[in-house]
C-alpha cells in the first residue's frame, strides 16, 4: 500500500480548464498567461492520508475539472514545517462541503524541487519572457524551466497530469512529462538519448535523489543501482511498440494494463507507477480507501531468486535466502565477531564489518570464503554481457584482491550448466548477497577482512630483527643492481599485463583491431592533442565513446600506464569515466565515455545563441567542478593534484552535466604527504603564483578553479585579445572592479538570464575571488567551496583582489620568453575526447 508516513500539505494548483477552489493569487487568470504569481499561503483545502486521524490544511487553487484527480502545488511534511516541495499529486477521491474540500491520500508523482525544499511564502512565477521559475521565500531561484526566449504564451495542467508550457500556436514547449522524477502517468514515455529516466526518493518520506534508477538504452530497459560506477540490477529488452525500437528515440510507454512486456489488471479507477527506494517497480491503484499495490513489475521478470536479485534487500554484507529472509554470515568459531548485524529485529538492515579494512594495514588483509555464495548481478553479467575476466585463474583472482586495496570482495566461477564461463569479478563494495540455494560449488566468494597482529614484538625484539634485514639487505643489494637493468624492461611489461590485464574491475581490455571497427578505422575525428588524436567509435553494444590514440614513443608508456591504473580506479559522477584500453604491439589507446556535449570552454566563450548556457546551468556547472575536484583531493585512496583545471578539461554530458576530465597525469602523492614540489606544468593564465615557489599543494587546482569560475560568470577568457588593452587579462580587470564595488560590470554581457540574476552572480564571484588569494593558506579547501556553493558556509571577509602577487621564486624560474614554451603538463588532453572545441 503507497501511504505517506507524515501529514502532508498542498498549497495551491495552476490548472485549466478553470475549477476554483481557493484563490491565492496575484494575477489569477483562467489559462495562466505570462506575467502570473502565485505565492505558497493560507492553506484553505484539507486531506485525509494514510493513518492521519485528522485533516490538514492545503491550498488548491485550481484543477482541470472537479472529476480530476490531479492538483498541482506545494507539498509540504506538517503544518510546522518549513520544508515544502512544488510539484504534481494524483489522489483518491474528494468530497466538498460549503467552505472547503477534502482529498484523500494524495501521492507526489513530479517535483520540481524534490533536492531542494522551499519555505512558506515560496513563489512560483511565469515571468514575462516566458520561464517559469520557483523562488524560495528569500528571494533565491531554485528551479527554472529555463524557456526563457522560446515563445511561450501560456501554461496549462491537462486532466492526465501534465503540466506544459505552450506557445502561440498551442506547440508545447515544455512539459512535465518530458521530466520525471520516481514515477510515472498513464500515458507517460520513458526516452533515450534525452536524459530521461526515473530516480527512486531516498526513502518513503524524503523526495531527494535515492539509490535507484530505471532508463531506456539501446533496445532495453536497465535498472541501475547508482554506485560508482552505477551496477546493473535489471535489464529487459523493449516491447516492440510503433517506433519504439530501432529508432533515433527509444521509449517505453506506462499504458493501463501493461508496461514493457509485463501485463497487469486494467484499472477502473487511476493508476500511476513508481520506482520504489528499494528498487521496485509498483503500479498501484486507487482501491477505497487507500492505493494498492498491483503489481511489481521487476520482480516478476527475475529468476527464481525473486527479491533477492536486488542490490540492498538484506543491506552491505548481509546474505539473502530464497524466501527473502536476511542472515549475517555465521562462519566457524574462529570467524564469529567479523560482521555484526546493525539491528536484530530488522535484519534487512545489513552486516557490516567489525573492523573496516585499512589501506594503512594492508599487510593484516586477508581473504574469507563463503560457500555457495552468488551475487546480485552475477546472473546479469554472464547471460547479457560476458564481462567478466575469463582468462583469470582461481588463485590469480584472489591474489588481485588483495593487491588492490579498493576491492573489498572476489567471486571466481569456474563453468556449469548455468554458468557457462570462468570469470573473477572484484567488487569495490559489497551489497546483499545471496545464498544459491542450487548449491553451486563451482562460485567461490572471498570477502576481505582486516586482521590485528596477534602480538606485539619487544623492543629488543624489532632491533634484532632490524639489524639483521639491514645485514641482509645490503648483501642483496649489489646483486639487485646487477640484474635490475637487465630485467627493468621485461619487469615493466610483467607489471602492465598483471596489474591490468589480470584485475577484473579495471578498464576492460580491448585488442587494437576491436577499436579499429569501433571507430571505423578512425575516420570520424573528435579534435586532437599534443600527445594524440581523439575520434568517435561505438562499441558492439551500442555504445558511444570516445578514444584517444596516443602518439610518441617513450613518454607514452609512462603516460598510458599513469592513466590506466590510476583512472581506472577512480569513480565518480563529476569526474570522465576511463571505460578501456588498447595495450598491443606499439599502440596506446584509451577508451573513455563520450561526453555529447563537448568541453566547457564553447559554451562559454562562444557568442552564439544555441550554445548560451544561463544562470541555473552556469552555477550547477560550478558545483559539479567543485564536487569532481573535492573528490580528487580529499575522497580517493590517494590525493590526487589535477594541475590542470581550465575550461577545455571540464566536459558536459547530454544533460549538462559537468565531469573534470585529464587528470590522469596529476601528481600522486599518499595522504599523509601535505605538498609536493614538482616541475613547472600547467596552462599559462591558470597557474597559481606558487608556480614559481617551493610549495605546491592541492590549493593549485583551487587557484585554477576560481580562474574558472570567473571565466563561466564573465563569458570571456581570462586573456582576450579582442578586448581593449587596459582589459585584455581578466584577473586585472576583475582586480580593479572589484576595489571599484564594481562587480556587476563583470557580469557575461551577452546572455540576458546572466543580466536578469546579476546581483547573484556578483555574490558567487566571491567565492573566485576567495579561490585567488595570492597566499594559498588563504585559500578555501575544494571542500569548502562545495559547502558555500550549497549555502552552508560563508564566503571569508577582508579578501585580497591582489591576486598575482607572486612569492618567492622557485630555482627555475619562468619568463615571458619562455612561458609559452611550459609543459602544460597534461600531454593526454581529455578535451578533446568529445568535439573539436
Amino acid at each position: 500500500m503507497a501511504k505517506p508516513s507524515l501529514p502532508l500539505i498542498i498549497s495551491f494548483a495552476i490548472t485549466i480548464p478553470v475549477f476554483i477552489y481557493s484563490a491565492h493569487l496575484c494575477n489569477s487568470q483562467s489559462v495562466a498567461n505570462l506575467s502570473t504569481t502565485w505565492i505558497h499561503n493560507n492553506p484553505t483545502i484539507f486531506i485525509i492520508g494514510g493513518d492521519l486521524s485528522v485533516g490538514y490544511q492545503i491550498t488548491v487553487v485550481l484543477s482541470p475539472s472537479p472529476a480530476s484527480q490531479f492538483v498541482s502545488g506545494f507539498y509540504c511534511f506538517s503544518v510546522e514545517t518549513t520544508s515544502c516541495f512544488f510539484g504534481i499529486f494524483i489522489f483518491g477521491s474528494r468530497h466538498n462541503s460549503q467552505s472547503y474540500s477534502i482529498i484523500n491520500n494524495p501521492q507526489l508523482v513530479w517535483s520540481a524541487n524534490r533536492d531542494r525544499p522551499v519555505d512558506a511564502n515560496a513563489t512560483l512565477k511565469l515571468t514575462g519572457n516566458g520561464d517559469l521559475i520557483l523562488e524560495d521565500a528569500d528571494g533565491d531561484m531554485v528551479w527554472s524551466t529555463n524557456t526563457r526566449g522560446k515563445s511561450v504564451t501560456g501554461l496549462r495542467f491537462t486532466e492526465f497530469g501534465n503540466l506544459v508550457l505552450f506557445d502561440s500556436n498551442n506547440t508545447t514547449v515544455w512539459q512535465s512529462f518530458d521530466h520525471p522524477m520516481d514515477s510515472l502517468l498513464i500515458g507517460q514515455k520513458l526516452v533515450s538519448n534525452s536524459g530521461q529516466k526515473l530516480i527512486a526518493r531516498a526513502s518513503s518520506s524524503h523526495f531527494s535523489r535515492g539509490l535507484y534508477s530505471l532508463s531506456v538504452q539501446n533496445g532495453h530497459l536497465f535498472g541501475y543501482m547508482e554506485a560508482n560506477p552505477p551496477l546493473v540490477y535489471y535489464k529487459s529488452p523493449l516491447e516492440a511498440y510503433p517506433n519504439s525500437i530501432n529508432s533515433e528515440k527509444e521509449y517505453v510507454v506506462f499504458e493501463n494494463g501493461s508496461f514493457n512486456r509485463q501485463t497487469f489488471a486494467r484499472g477502473s479507477t487511476t493508476q500511476f507507477m513508481r520506482l520504489e527506494p528499494n528498487g521496485h517497480l509498483k503500479v498501484y491503484e486507487w482501491v477505497q480507501p487507500e492505493w494498492k499495490a498491483i503489481a511489481d513489475l521487476l520482480t516478476s521478470h527475475f529468476s527464481s531468486f525473486g527479491v533477492c536479485e536486488y542490490p540492498m534487500v538484506c543491506g552491505k554484507y548481509g546474505i539473502c535466502s530464497s524466501n527473502g529472509q536476511c542472515s549475517c554470515f555465521a562462519g566457524s568459531s574462529s570467524e564469529t565477531g567479523i560482521f555484526k548485524q546493525i539491528n536484530y529485529k530488522q535484519a534487512n538492515l545489513g552486516c557490516p564489518l567489525v573492523t573496516p579494512i585499512s589501506c594503512n594495514h594492508s599487510q593484516y588483509h586477508s581473504l574469507l570464503e563463503l560457500k555457495n555464495i552468488s551475487y546480485f548481478n552475477l546472473n546479469w553479467r554472464f547471460l547479457y554481457t560476458n564481462e567478466l575476466d575469463n582468462k583469470t585463474g582461481f588463485e590469480d583472482c584472489k591474489n588481485a584482491c588483495l593487491r588492490n586495496c579498493s576491492c573489498k570482495a572476489a567471486l571466481f566461477v569456474d563453468p556449469s550448466d548455468y554458468y557457462p564461463m570462468r570469470g573473477c569479478m572484484l567488487l569495490s563494495e559489497v551489497f546483499s548477497l545471496i545464498d544459491d540455494e542450487r548449491q553451486n560449488d563451482n562460485i567461490s566468494t572471498f570477502l576481505k577482512v582486516q586482521n590485528s597482529p596477534t602480538k606485539q614484538s619487544s623492543p629488543g625484539t624489532i632491533i634484532l630483527g632490524s639489524s639483521l634485514g639491514a645485514l641482509f639487505g645490503i648483501c642483496l643489494l649489489f646483486g639487485s643492481c646487477i640484474l635490475v637493468f637487465k630485467r627493468k624492461r621485461e619487469l615493466e611489461e610483467l607489471d602492465d599485463e598483471f596489474s591490468v590485464d589480470k584485475v577484473p574491475g579495471m578498464p576492460t581490455r580491448f585488442s587494437y583491431g576491436d577499436l579499429k571497427t569501433a571507430t571505423n578505422d578512425f575516420n570520424n575525428k573528435l579534435g586532437e592533442g599534443g600527445f594524440g588524436s581523439v575520434f568517435l567509435g561505438t562499441l558492439n553494444d551500442g555504445t558511444k565513446v570516445a578514444v584517444k590514440r596516443l602518439d610518441g614513443s617513450s613518454q607514452i608508456k609512462k603516460s598510458f600506464l599513469a592513466e590506466v591504473q590510476t583512472i581506472g580506479s577512480i569513480h565518480h559522477v563529476n569526474l570522465v569515466r576511463l571505460i578501456g584500453f588498447c595495450a598491443e604491439n606499439s599502440n596506446r589507446l584509451l577508451v573513455y565515455e563520450y561526453m555529447s556535449n563537448g568541453s566547457l570552454d564553447r559554451w562559454i566563450f562562444k557568442r552564439h545563441q544555441e550554445l548560451t548556457l544561463g544562470w541555473e546551468s552556469r552555477r550547477k556547472i560550478i558545483t559539479d567542478i567543485a564536487k569532481g575536484l573535492t573528490y580528487l583531493h580529499e575522497e580517493c585512496r590517494h590525493k590526487i593534484f589535477h594541475l590542470d583545471i581550465k575550461p577545455q578539461n571540464i566536459l558536459l554530458d547530454e544533460n549538462l552535466e559537468a565531469k573534470v576530465s585529464d587528470f590522469g597525469l596529476a601528481k600522486l602523492i599518499d595522504k599523509d604527504q601535505s605538498q609536493v614540489v614538482a616541475t613547472l606544468r600547467g596552462t599559462p593564465g591558470y597557474l597559481a603564483p606558487e608556480w614559481l615557489s617551493s610549495v605546491i599543494t592541492e590549493k593549485v587546482d583551487v587557484y585554477s578553479f576560481g580562474v574558472v569560475v570567473l571565466e563561466i560568470l564573465c563569458g570571456r577568457k581570462n586573456l582576450d585579445r579582442s578586448q581593449p588593452e587596459e582589459d585584455m587579462h581578466l584577473l586585472r580587470l576583475f582586480e580593479r572592479k572589484g576595489e571599484e564595488g564594481q562587480l556587476l560590470d563583470m557580469v557575461d554581457k551577452y546572455n540576458g538570464d546572466m543580466q536578469l540574476h546579476g546581483a547573484e552572480v556578483a555574490e558567487l564571484m566571491k567565492v573566485a575571488v576567495w579561490c585567488l588569494q595570492s597566499d594559498y593558506r588563504r585559500r578555501p579547501s575544494m571542500a569548502v567551496v562545495v559547502q558555500v556553493l550549497e549555502g552552508f558556509v560563508s564566503v571569508q571577509d577582508n579578501l585580497d583582489y591582489n591576486f598575482i602577487n607572486v612569492p618567492a621564486r622557485r630555482t627555475v624560474e619562468a619568463t615571458c620568453e619562455n612561458m609559452d614554451a611550459i609543459d602544460d603538463g597534461t600531454p593526454l588532453l581529455a578535451s578533446v575526447l568529445s568535439r573539436p572545441r
